[in-house]
């Protein structure tokens, strides 16, 4: 055997014997002594007796006691079976072979198709885009739908939130934003859900098109640090896509998912709960995922868009709070207009794009501006008009929202499956809103 070949095989394995032992094991926390380890470090626990093994990470340290929060759940592991230190660390094979796949956070294929050739590898955790590195947001990104880039335009590189209660219609919306975008790369991380809607996802709402878009899955039955890590994975993927000059949509369902996986975490390794239960880590977790989107100077853009589940349509949610407090921008989708059936059910008066103002052309920002102040007017008088009480003639403007009602509510309406052109969508706007004949 040539001695290069023998070296490589040598070298691939792990012949290390420096190990530690398992002392206690609760459902979320395994707790071992004797490797010396730091926080994030990568740990393999495998069984002495069931010759099972899982991964996981050192999430604290007391002394010559550290505690590991595993990947998958802790079933048939006891007291004594070892604890092996990874060297690769906390890092996931990247390359263009992961398009067109459904993926784990590990970047192991689970849509059948075989394995995933890739010979680079990203570290999950990284530093978000300095401050003064970050280009101007100056081009407008078009996701084809007519509500989003007529009025609440959106440029490469912004971050918004999309914001709903349960079965307002989010996926409905992420899938019209995946096919209708012009980004060539799309990123779509899938955190927290039900195992259901995965399938459902890609054949309904993506009708089944993976082209040039990877799907990074951790279900709702995965562990607490799968689906907080899944999230990562996903935006290390995109950056490893943006450091190429690529433009990539990322969307991410949901970041109250992601949330309630690090208060699983956290609350099982004591810190102490804060609103709603959640602890500080929770809190200060979102910007970390957040701010590693936007656009990079020398480099192309990752424009992001984030679902946010808010219980009970309460948008004092704290996480809801803190995302819009990030984000530049957020869309509010309202269960009373899906009940009037105007679909996607964004609500424009409570919805904003915070760098609208900055790349759209000022007839286009009078459009908007008199399109919301219509529909403001329709809001605030709807109940005097329905019971007749409004006398047609007694102001203008009203006058002009209430003949406009119906074409105004068409261009807020469009199919799941309609693609609408940002130059299609803008011509009909302007139109609209053209000053009304005497």
């Amino acid at each position: 055997m040539p001695f290069s070949s023998l070296k490589k095989r040598i070298s691939d394995r792990n012949y290390s014997t420096s190990f530690g032992q398992v002392v206690k094991i609760n459902a979320t926390v395994v707790t071992a002594t004797g490797l010396k380890v730091s926080i994030s470090d990568m740990v393999k626990i495998v069984s002495n007796d069931k010759n099972q093994e899982t991964m996981g990470m050192v999430t604290e340290i007391d002394g010559e006691t550290f505690f590991i929060t595993p990947f998958s759940f802790v079933e048939g592991f006891c007291s004594g079976d070892k604890v092996f230190l990874d060297q690769t660390g906390l890092n996931i094979p990247v390359g263009d072979s992961l398009l067109g796949r459904v993926v784990d956070p590990f970047m192991r294929p689970i849509d059948g198709k075989g394995v995933i050739n890739t010979s680079k590898l990203a570290p999950i955790i990284k530093s978000p885009i300095a401050a003064m590195k970050r280009g101007m947001i100056d081009e407008v990104f078009s996701v084809g739908v007519k509500s989003i880039d007529g009025l609440l335009t959106c440029g490469k590189g912004q971050k918004l939130g999309i914001f709903a209660g349960s079965g307002v219609g989010k996926s409905t919306l992420m899938g019209m934003i995946v096919r209708g975008s012009d980004a060539p790369i799309k990123v779509v991380a899938l955190i927290g859900e039900r195992g259901r809607e995965v399938p459902e996802f890609i054949e309904k709402n993506l009708g089944g098109n993976l082209e040039n878009t990877v799907i990074v899955v951790a279900t709702s039955d995965d562990s607490p640090l799968m689906r907080k890590y899944g999230a990562f994975a996903a935006m290390s993927v995109a950056e490893f896509f943006k450091d190429q000059g690529l433009d990539v949509l990322f969307i991410m369902d949901s970041v109250t998912r992601f949330a309630m996986a690090q208060r699983e975490i956290g609350l099982a390794l004591g810190e102490p709960p804060t609103s709603k239960g959640y602890p500080p880590s929770s809190l200060t977790l979102l910007p970390q995922l957040m701010e590693r989107a936007g656009k990079e100077e020398g480099k192309g853009s990752i424009t992001a868009f984030f679902t946010v589940l808010i219980e009970g349509d309460d948008m004092s949610d704290p996480i809801a709070d803190q995302s819009r407090s990030i984000l530049d921008g957020h869309i509010v989708l309202s269960r009373e207009l899906t009940d009037f059936g105007i679909y996607p059910p964004i609500h424009i008066l409570n919805s904003a794009s915070r760098v609208m103002n900055d790349i759209i052309s000022p007839e286009h920002f009078r459009a908007v501006i008199k399109f919301r102040r219509l529909y403001t007017l329709l809001k605030e008088n709807e109940v005097l008009i329905r019971i007749g009480a409004y006398a047609k003639g007694s102001d203008y403007e009203l006058d002009e929202a209430i003949n406009k009602k119906e074409e105004m509510e068409r261009f807020m309406s469009q199919g799941s499956t309609f693609q609408s052109p940002f130059d299609e969508g803008l011509e009909i706007l302007l139109k609209l809103m053209a000053p009304a004949s005497l």
